[in-house]
């Protein structure tokens, strides 16, 4: 009877059980929600999201994986302008990890600039961004955009000054890195129709854009900011500050800093510039012998500078890099003695996953 004490227990079970999944969800919702407040794509609390590159091959991220015994909750394609990302879409689903993109005007194949900064920053690479844009908002996927990192290091394309300290052509100047860089934040976050994109762009400094639409969809997108902590060539005209595009137009400060490279002054002089921004690791690594006091020193001055909320360890390309921790024994034991301390989880939220298979197992189409 629906009366009866047994029937009216059952029915409080239930409850008590909803309450309880109603509860998680609506914490699961609010942390969710709290991430994504700003499109900053923040880990909650003390948490730190640990990454590592995209060498190109889906098993090199799960040999990573196993190396170090953790889960990385980021994982970093390097990607030329305009080119297609499906084939990286998909090892970020093998992964499970959510996304960084790195973007570069370095043609793959030779080397040279597909496109100045200049132009960019008037529209003339409009339609890759507006793609983009609709790839983060369509799939409802969280993920770091990082345009034109290191651009004060003298070896990238898109660079201001040669190597012996010249100047390149203006068209790469520091001025047109911060314009470009602008338009590229705009564009790739979206969210408005296409009046309140141009006035978003006006105030940026930057023409109205180069294509007809009528707006553009809000992407759960966060855009990082990375120069070198003090340029190549260290010159006071390549240093970082020269290419900060303002505090409206970046969600994420950051910088890549490696074993060879440990200029620790300098890095933490970029993070007390910009103290109202996450900072990031975008790259780090060892790569010229066994370093495991590079390694130790580094997460301990991520611990001591909590605005450190992400840092990614570079593999480089191929089946094989000097890159690869697995060749330095300690300096893997190291990394994976401090990914174990509880301020690292294994998984961003809403990370990409691998759809599931059709119904009866047949293949699709």
């Amino acid at each position: 009877m629906p009366g009866s004490p047994r029937r009216r227990a059952a029915l409080a079970a239930v409850l008590v059980a909803l309450a309880a999944f109603w509860a998680c969800a609506g914490s699961a919702l609010a942390a969710a929600g709290s991430e994504l407040k700003g499109g900053v794509l923040v880990p909650k609390g003390k948490q730190v999201y640990f990454g590592v590159s995209d060498t190109g091959d889906p098993a090199s991220f799960g040999e990573f994986s196993t190396a170090v015994s953790k889960h990385p909750a980021v994982i970093e394609s390097f990607r030329p302008w305009g080119s297609d990302v499906r084939d990286s879409i998909q090892r970020w689903e093998i992964a499970r990890a959510r996304p960084m993109i790195h973007i570069t005007t370095a043609d793959p194949q030779t080397g040279t600039e597909v496109l100045s900064l200049a132009a960019i920053a008037r529209g003339a690479g409009d339609g890759y961004l507006i793609r983009l844009n609709h790839l983060f908002a369509e799939k409802k996927m969280r993920a770091y955009v990082r345009p034109l990192g290191e651009p004060n290091r003298c070896l990238n394309v898109y660079a201001a000054y040669e190597c012996a300290g010249k100047p390149r052509e203006a068209a790469d100047s520091a001025r047109n890195y911060r314009r470009a860089f602008r338009r590229i934040y705009v564009i790739v976050h979206g969210g408005g129709k296409a009046k309140l994109i141009n006035r978003r762009l006006a105030e940026a400094g930057l023409p109205p854009l180069n294509a007809t639409l009528g707006g553009l969809p809000k992407a759960p997108v966060a855009v990082v900011w990375s120069p070198l902590p003090s340029g190549s060539p260290t010159t006071k005209k390549n240093l970082p500050q020269h290419y900060f595009p303002g505090k409206e137009w970046v969600d994420w400060t950051g910088t890549d800093f490696y074993a060879s490279y440990p200029e620790w002054g300098a890095l933490t002089k970029l993070y007390e510039r910009y103290p109202e921004k996450p900072f990031a690791i975008t790259e780090f690594g060892v790569e010229a012998g066994d370093d495991p006091n590079f390694v130790a020193h580094l997460f301990a001055w991520v611990h001591a500078h909590p605005r450190t909320k992400m840092l990614v360890y570079y593999q480089d390309f191929g089946s094989t890099s000097n890159y690869r921790i697995q060749n330095y024994a300690e300096s893997l034991a190291v990394l994976t003695d401090r990914l174990h301390d509880g301020l690292f989880p294994a998984y961003a939220p809403g990370a990409p996953h691998l759809p599931p298979p059709p119904p009866g197992g047949l293949s699709a189409g």
